[in-house]
């Protein structure tokens, strides 16, 4: 779904106007943003969870095949970008950490997997 579509299909199940249930779905979306940036966690009641998931430094350069790290954090189910890794930078050659990047999670409640199965 769209935005737009998100804030007609609000509208029309709550009585709101256009312009209040986009103020809505604004609240909603800053306030899960907010509490990931500030807690790393937030539940959603009859929703699910969103949580901020971080692989370890270097978990995945470590693993049976160091010199593929796609297969690596596809073990993780993340995307190679994501992983800590040793890069160079390409004018010097000089050998930097690249940290590992955070990454919202969600993880449904029992109603929506229910729904969809």
């Amino acid at each position: 779904m769209t935005k737009s579509e998100w804030v007609d299909t609000i509208a029309e199940k709550t009585g709101l106007s256009k312009k209040e249930a986009a103020a809505a779905l604004d609240a909603l979306t800053s306030t899960i943003t907010d509490g990931l940036k500030d807690e790393g966690k937030l539940a959603v009641p009859s929703l699910g969870a969103f949580q901020v998931k971080e692989l370890p430094h270097n978990t995945a350069a470590h693993l049976a095949v160091p010199f593929l790290p796609v297969i690596s954090c596809r073990f993780f189910d993340l995307p190679p970008e994501h992983v800590a890794r040793t890069g160079h930078k390409p004018r010097t050659g000089e050998t930097v950490e690249i940290s590992a990047k955070r990454i919202p999670d969600f993880k449904p409640a029992k109603a929506p997997k229910d729904a969809v199965e």
